[in-house]
Formats: C-alpha cells, structure tokens, sequence
C-alpha cells in the first residue's frame, strides 16, 4: 500500500503550498513528519506534522489545529501565520528561545488536505471530519447541523453506523494521543470558522451540558486571558451552550486523555457572519460564507487571533505558577460551575 500511495502525484493548492514554504523555512528549528497519506480521485495529499521545542517528555505542550473542514480556510492561514512569524523571531527573541527550551508547540495546519483541495466542508468521502467520532449527543441536537447519517449528500454527514473513523480523524486523535495527551499538561487550539456573529473560544463538551472534569483550569485560562487582553471580545464557553452534536473529535481526545493528565482542548469559532454583514455579496461565493475575502479584512484577522496563541503558549510556560490546586482548585470549580452552567442563557 505504501509503494502504491507513494506512486500517486501529490497534488496542491495555495495554502499546501505556503505550509511547505514555511517546513523548509523552519527546517532547522522544527522537526517535520508525515503522519498520513490521504488518496482518493487519483491523487495524494500527504498531512504534514511539525514540532519544535522540548524534547522532554514531561514538558507541556500545546497543539495548534485547523483545516478540518476544508472550506475553512482562513484557521489554517492563521496558524501558518503563526508558525511564520516563530521561526522569524527564532533568530533574534531570546525570551522565544528560553520559552521554547521548557515546552513543545505541535502544528496540525492542515487535516483535511482533500477537502480543501476541493472546496468542500467535509473530507472526499463526503464525512464531516467533527462529527465522525463513535459517541453520540446525550440530548436533542439540531437537526442536520448536530450530526446525521442520511448520506454524505447532505452536509454534517457523520459517516457509516460502525464504520471506522475517517483516516484524518484518526490521525488527528492519533497526533493527540501521540504529543499532548501523554504530557503532565497540554493544551490544543482548533481553528474554525462559520457560526455567528462573534468570535468565540469553545471547550468540551458538545455532546452534553455535563461538564468536563478539568473546568477549573479552563476557568483560570479564561481569567488570565481577560486580565491580559480585557478588550478581546471573544465569547468563552461550553459548545453545549450553543448546541449539542455527536461525534466530536474533542470530545473524543478529551474523553480518552487518562489522569493525573491535564489536557484542555480548545475551538477557535470565528464569527464568519459579521464578514457576511460587512459585505454581503460574498455569500455568492462558496468560501465567502466561512472566510473574509477582501484582503483588508484577511489581513485583520490574522492579527486580531495572534495575541490568543501567542497567550496559550506562554500560559503553558509558566503553568507550575497558575494551575490550581487543593481547595483552591474546589472553589473555582464551584465558581466555573455557577458561571457556565447555573447561570440564566440571557
């Protein structure tokens, strides 16, 4: 099979081809893997993989993902964004050297190189990469949009009742197990894009309105994130508080993370909606409905987010001085808990 795949051309497209750039930029500094080959329609589209950082197994870590739905676009350019602007400053930033000798950053750019090659939200068997995890929804989900298995003629297709998980989001979880979840303390960030009118930070769960064991650390990055950036104007809360679905893949690495690990999965939702307002005609556009198109509002955005990776980073640097403990970490569960899940929806 290997001989097969390897024999495929590889195909490519604006943003394969900038994540490629920046590898063989980042070649001295990052470590690169291919960590599957996705084929279909004749073609090979490899996903790429790089870390830099510690090496120590016990260092923590955190993950930056995007590109799981294809049409997203603009998550994966932040991220390479990001990884662009690292291995610039890696020759002149001192503090970037000394941070990255205690933690490990992962780069995922790119799951869904298929789907984004064609344009479309789903992987080329027409799955949703984020509803395709085995659990289901311990509630009512909305119909569609929660995840369904009608056929992948229908968009949130969820795949085959007992089929094995798409191969990208195995991979994905593979990564997951592989890097983060492993480690003392890890935290991942998946960009997205596509719901509403405001930028919002989602945690687990999206299968239930029970909350996640470790929401007092959540509560804790949430309170530092406010007192260093108090106008950052993302809204920070449970998925479950916008809708329930199945399958989640966060929900799944979460769920299979084992204690004493901390690990503490995050989703970047950009709000494409207020792209829409500001100019509407770009909902005749495919990509237009989950990306900014002109290049202004792009750009925008690219700077806008950078303070929130760049936060997570340095949050998981300096965890030994803020991570709770005791009866501290007792009474901020009960206040996670009054906030996000006692208080009125309004």
């Amino acid at each position: 099979m290997t001989a097969v795949l390897s024999s495929l051309p590889e195909t490519t497209f604006a943003e394969y081809e900038a994540l490629k750039q920046i590898l063989d930029a980042g070649s001295r500094r990052m470590t690169v893997r291919v960590v599957s080959n996705v084929s279909a329609c004749g073609l090979r589209f490899p996903i790429y993989v790089a870390t830099m950082g510690s090496r120590d197994p016990s260092a923590p870590a955190i993950g930056f993902f995007a590109g799981i739905h294809g049409l997203e676009r603009i998550g994966t350019l932040l991220v390479l964004d990001y990884m662009r602007a690292l291995i610039g400053r890696l020759e002149w930033d001192d503090l970037l050297h000394a941070q990255l000798s205690a933690i490990r950053l992962v780069f995922m750019p790119i799951v869904n190189p298929g789907g984004m090659w064609a344009m479309r939200r789903s992987n080329l068997n027409g799955v949703d990469l984020m509803r395709n995890a085995p659990q289901n929804a311990e509630g009512r989900v909305p119909f569609l949009a929660g995840g369904q298995r009608i056929g992948p003629w229908l968009p949130w297709y969820r795949g085959a009742r007992g089929a094995p998980m798409e191969l990208e989001a195995a991979t994905l979880l593979r990564v997951v197990d592989e890097e983060l979840a492993s480690r003392p303390l890890s935290i991942a960030l998946d960009c997205h894009s596509g719901y509403g009118f405001h930028d919002s930070i989602w945690f687990p769960y999206a299968k239930s309105t029970k909350h996640i064991e470790h929401l007092p650390e959540i509560f804790m990055l949430k309170a530092m994130f406010e007192q260093a950036h108090p106008h950052h104007g993302y809204l920070f809360e449970p998925q479950s508080r916008q809708y329930l679905a199945h399958g989640d893949l966060w929900d799944c690495a979460y769920d299979r993370s084992r204690a004493p690990a901390i690990f503490l999965p995050l989703t970047l939702e950009l709000g494409s909606w207020l792209w829409i307002k500001k100019n509407p005609m770009q909902i005749l556009r495919r990509e237009g409905i989950f990306n900014p198109i002109k290049a202004h509002r792009t750009e925008r955005v690219l700077r806008r987010h950078t303070n929130l990776l760049d936060f997570l980073a340095r949050a998981a640097y300096a965890s030994p001085r803020w991570l709770p403990q005791g009866t501290r970490r007792q009474q901020l569960m009960t206040r996670a808990v009054e906030h996000w899940y006692r208080r009125s929806r309004a």
